[in-house]
This record gives C-alpha cells, structure tokens and sequence, in this order.
C-alpha cells in the first residue's frame, strides 16, 4: 500500500492519495486516488474527494468541497466556501495545442460560496461572482454575476439565489387618481402605483415631484431593444437615488440590501419603483419590447457607482 508523499500535521491523506505541497492547511481531507502537486496552495477544512487531480499554480481557500473526478488546472483561484460537483470540467487554453501552450495562460476566479454543478463546463478567464449558482451541465461561457443561477448551453441567468420572486401587493386601481406606496422587504426599497386616467382616448398616468416620487430627479435615461438573455445593472449607487418604470413590456428587478433581497417585476407603467443608495440592483428578463424609463437625483458621477459585489457588502460594514 502507497504511503503518503508528505506528512502534514492535522492534514488527512489518504494512503493511496499523493499530496506533494507543504501548502495544504489543517484539517484538509484528501482521499483515495487524489493527486495534489507539490506548487498547489490548500487552505483548511477543505474536502477533496478521490480521483481529484490539482495542478501547481492552483490557489484554493478555506472551507472548499471538490468532488470526484474533477481536475483543477493552472490559472483557477477558489475563494473560500465553493462548492465543485463531480466531473464539473475547466480549462486555462482558448486554443489549446499539443505542446503548444499559451502563455500566460488565462486565470478563472471562483468568488466565495459559489457552487458549480456537476458536470458544468467553465471557460478560461472568467469571473463566477460570490455565492453564485452554476447549475448542473452548464456551459459557462461569460462572466456570471453575483448570486446569479446559471444554466443551460450557454448557460444563461434563471433567477437569483435567495431573491423571492414575490412582488408586493399594490392596491388595484380602485381610486384611479390616487397614488399608493408599499414597502418591499429590502430596506428602503419602495413599490409606487402612480395615478392612471383612462377615457375614451387614451390612457394617461403621471407622477409628481416629490410628493409621489421622492426626489428631484437631474438626471434620466431609457433602456429599450435590450436581448432578453442580458443583464444589466449589476451596481450600487453611493448617493444616487433611482425611480424605474417599465412604460412598455416587462423586465423583472433583483434589489439587494445586504441582508434580504426580492425579485420585482415591473409591467404596468404606471408602476414604479424607487431604489434608494447602496441597494444592489440588477435587471434582467427584459421582454422583447421592454421600454425602461429611469429617473436619478443625481448627473451622471462615475465614482458614485458600486460595481463589485464584494466591495458592496464591504461599504456596508464600513
């Protein structure tokens, strides 16, 4: 029986696994026919299970599942808490060669508490955001946001972990020239049904400054003819405050405080919804004819914006 090619302290190898790094941290399990080279670093508690094979320049953290049959390749950095199912496939080379390497070869990120079903495909070089879900099968072939579900070949995004696809109940049009305001369970998050007019020609629904929209807007912009695979947002504002109405169509809006999220979907145009500084907000699901009106208190300020999750919930605690 094979003995383990180096003992660690507080690291469990499999007598049939081959562990060549020193950098492998406590508690770690590495199991039967596991091969970890000698430049791979492995950060504690980590769980990886048989016929795994980790190469040199692989960066993985604290607390990280990797199931069977998986190979993780120069270039992949694993954030703590990632989940890799079995047989989920990556790669480092667009345009791989025998003995024809690409230098330097690509880096693919794992955020935190992200997952990757089994049997995934990730390309080289991309992102896979925190927490994120990458369902079973999927082609991964672009950067996957924050909390995003993926799937499919390519995969595209399904929905938002934890985000409740539960709008919150506007009063029906029963006084037509009255405006109403609801709370949605993320802070500071606001649902407005405007006042609509409807005769014999036409329809009209308007919104005043600020007794019903609360600010000045200084700012607007529309979003149309948008393909309803992409997605857009994927920010926070640090002062900029936001009023969105979806005047034609359907797009569907995932608000993030931090600590609870919702998933709204805005089809009726005269609704809207107010999204105050540092929510992270992000569109998607726009219908083939989607027309997004949006208001901002403020001009255009490119350091106002939040674009990275991570530093989001950073700029919270702070």
């Amino acid at each position: 029986m094979a003995e383990p090619a180096r003992a660690l302290p507080e690291v469990f190898v499999h007598p049939q696994a081959i562990c060549e790094s020193s950098r492998v941290g406590a508690g770690t399990r590495i199991w039967a026919f596991a091969h970890v080279l000698p430049g791979a670093s492995v950060g504690a508690d980590c769980n990886i299970c048989d016929h795994v094979f980790i190469e040199n320049d692989v960066v993985i953290g604290d607390r990280v599942t990797i199931k069977s049959g998986v190979q993780l390749w120069d270039g992949l950095r694993v954030a703590d808490g990632v989940f890799i199912g079995p047989n989920a496939t990556f790669s480092n080379d667009k345009y791989p060669r025998s003995k024809q390497h690409e230098r330097p070869l690509a880096q693919t990120f794992l955020g935190p508490g992200a997952s990757i079903g089994a049997g995934a495909v990730i390309l080289p070089g991309l992102k896979i955001g925190p927490d994120a879900m990458i369902g079973a099968g999927a082609v991964v072939t672009g950067d996957v946001p924050a909390k995003a579900i993926v799937s499919g070949n390519p995969a595209r995004i399904t929905g938002y972990v934890d985000a409740k696809r539960q709008s919150p109940a506007l009063p029906a049009a029963a006084a037509p020239r009255t405006a109403s305001v609801v709370e949605t369970s993320v802070r500071g998050v606001t649902l407005h049904r405007l006042p609509l007019v409807e005769d014999l020609r036409g329809r009209l629904t308007a919104g005043e400054f600020v007794d019903e929209i609360p600010f000045t807007p200084l700012r607007y912009f529309v979003v149309f003819d948008v393909p309803g695979k992409e997605v857009r947002g994927e920010h926070a504002h640090r002062r900029c405050h936001q009023f969105l109405v979806c005047l034609r169509g359907s797009v569907s809006v995932v608000v993030d405080d931090g600590a609870a999220s919702q998933e709204i979907e805005l089809k009726e145009s005269n609704v809207g919804l107010c999204i105050r500084p540092m929510v992270w907000a992000v569109q998607y699901r726009y219908s083939a004819d989607a027309l997004l009106l949006v208001f901002a208190s403020d001009h255009y300020d490119a350091a106002d914006y939040i674009r990275d999750y991570a530093e989001f919930r950073a700029a919270l605690k702070a």
